[in-house]
């Protein structure tokens, strides 16, 4: 061991895994983290957005800690182990000379920084791609039975962290094409898939709901250069952070000189030339691209090892982002440092000051997966997101969520209100109001299944009743909300249906009732899908049908 690492190695990985406990202990969670938390509340094989690793670590650490740090212990821990794995990539003798080269270029990488005390899906996706890369550099030299099981369990890990994990996997196997006719590879394959089919039945059970949403049902908007592909570009600047400049020089110099380092490059050229494509469609989030920061930071390093130039100037530079990362992580804890507000300032606040006002009561937000989940978090109290036509489907839609404060008396709290029973204040200076409703009664569940007509203009509706008990049909209104190309909701109508058999008073529990119903003149110019919902309460509709394309 201490041949591979000397003792300073061991150090600074003390002292920054330290740096990072202190951090995730004192930092206010960020809105993703609370979602993530309410996710490990109910632990299963997949969620809305993502597979089950994140929930699985956040429950880990709630077994060892309270509060942040039992959110984002296992964070720091695997933090500590990209750190490892880094360092057993690069294979140049000369490194145990740099060690605080090593830590400083690692450091600056602005993402991995946060990722190692923030619990997202990111966050083990960046360990399990380091893993995955040295286990596949150990295949190369020996395809022994333990690498090779080793790769099938990382592969399982990496596609149970996030669903762009698959990049890695393929462009590495792209590398090495041959390996399509290694058997030791097939073997490591069919074990990720085999330990990935919990997660398959779980998206059957739940009619791929995930993979539905993100191909299908995401809203998007016009392309714009500046925001899609420019934004782009920003982006892979900001992951790498200070050093960009010298870290992808470090890239576009480099030499393949094996199947490893092959790998390497294939892996960055894939991952960018695929959200460089992406970016002609949707705007690509920063994060989508974190996991070239691993071979980034292995390729960057060899070539800080064999150049002097480049070493004292990744140095210097490399000092001035240790100085403003630190500031940068400081000022996530103590607002007054930096002029602007971020997700960790004042939540503990408006959770208390709205807790207080409502006496207590389970809350219900507005199209607000992300309020729901903090407050919650610190409060204590249930809380959902009650999602309507306006906004998007998220985990509250699909999980048991509505039966924690079914026939309870609960604060219904809306952004776009401007009365209201309570009012508070957000940090972002925003009010929101609440109004009490005594006995709560959502059936956002009902499913509505629209079947387009073969001749005419009348459409066939179904609506599925899959809760245990009967739904009375008098407290129902329907209606429809057109939507543009990018799935915009742009107007809503009333929606007149006719049933196809003498009316009823209830909709009997997981039972259909049938309707026919004609497409309301809408005024928006050439809508482009429709959709079917559900009012109850007198609130806004649900999402309770599909978007359906207007031929």
């Amino acid at each position: 061991m201490a041949q591979k690492f000397p003792r300073l190695f061991f150090i600074l990985l003390a002292v920054i895994f330290a740096l990072n406990l202190v951090q995730a202990s004192i930092t206010e969670l960020i809105y993703d983290e609370a979602y993530y938390w309410y996710y490990a509340q109910d632990m299963a094989w997949g969620y809305f957005d993502h597979p089950s690793m994140v929930a699985f670590l956040i429950k880990i650490s709630g077994f060892l800690f309270d509060g942040e740090l039992g959110v984002r212990f296992m964070s720091c821990l695997l933090s500590a182990g990209t750190y490892i794995l880094l360092w057993l990539l690069v294979d140049n003798p000369k490194k145990k000379d740099y060690v605080v080269h090593f830590f400083l270029l690692v450091f600056s990488f602005t993402l991995m920084n946060a990722y190692g005390f923030l619990t997202l899906p990111d966050t083990s996706l960046l360990f399990f791609t380091a893993l995955f890369l040295w286990l596949y550099k150990r295949f190369l030299k020996d395809e022994g039975i333990i690498t090779t099981i080793g790769l099938g369990l990382v592969m399982a890990a990496l596609m149970y962290s996030k669903y762009h994990a698959v990049l890695v996997i393929l462009f590495v196997f792209i590398s090495n094409y041959k390996l399509i006719f290694n058997k030791k590879a097939w073997l490591a394959v069919i074990l990720a898939l085999i330990i990935y089919i919990p997660h398959f039945v779980w998206l059957y059970q739940n009619d791929f709901v995930s993979i539905t949403f993100h191909l299908y049902e995401r809203p998007n908007q016009a392309y714009s250069f500046s925001e899609f592909t420019l934004g782009f570009f920003l982006n892979i600047i900001v992951i790498i952070g200070l050093l960009f400049y010298w870290v992808y020089g470090a890239f576009f110099k480099f030499r393949v000189t094996d199947k490893f380092s092959k790998a390497l490059v294939y892996l960055v050229y894939g991952v960018l030339i695929f959200f460089f494509i992406s970016s002609f469609n949707r705007r690509v989030q920063a994060q989508w691209a974190i996991v070239i920061s691993i071979p980034l930071a292995v390729i960057a390093f060899n070539h800080l090892l064999q150049n002097a130039k480049s070493r004292r100037w990744m140095y210097r530079i490399g000092m001035v982002s240790l100085v403003l990362l630190m500031y940068a992580r400081a000022w996530m804890v103590y607002k007054p440092l930096f002029p602007m507000l971020y997700e960790t300032h004042g939540n503990k606040e408006w959770v208390n000051d709205l807790k207080s006002k409502s006496g207590g009561i389970p809350i219900i937000f507005e199209n607000s997966y992300r309020r729901s989940s903090m407050y919650e978090f610190y409060s204590g109290i249930p809380a959902i997101s009650l999602n309507n036509y306006m906004y998007r489907k998220n985990q509250y839609s699909i999980d048991d969520s509505e039966e924690r404060v079914r026939g309870k008396k609960v604060l219904y709290v809306s952004k776009y209100r401007k009365s209201g029973d309570v009012r508070y204040m957000h940090p972002d200076s925003s009010f929101s109001y609440g109004n009490y409703i005594e006995d709560f009664q959502p059936y956002r569940k009902l499913e509505c299944i629209v079947e387009k007509p073969e001749s005419g203009i009348k459409y066939s509706l179904k609506v599925y009743n899959p809760y245990p008990f009967d739904v009375p049909l008098e407290q129902l209104k329907y209606t429809i909300s057109y939507s543009n190309k990018h799935k915009q909701v742009k107007q809503m109508r009333s929606l007149k249906v006719n049933p196809t058999a003498p009316q009823r008073s209830l909709l009997k529990s997981k039972d259909t009732i049938n309707y026919t119903f004609e497409l309301p003149i809408s005024t928006m110019e050439n809508p482009s899908y429709f959709r079917i919902g559900i009012a109850e309460n007198n609130l806004p509709p649900g999402l309770n049908g599909k978007p359906i394309k207007i031929e």
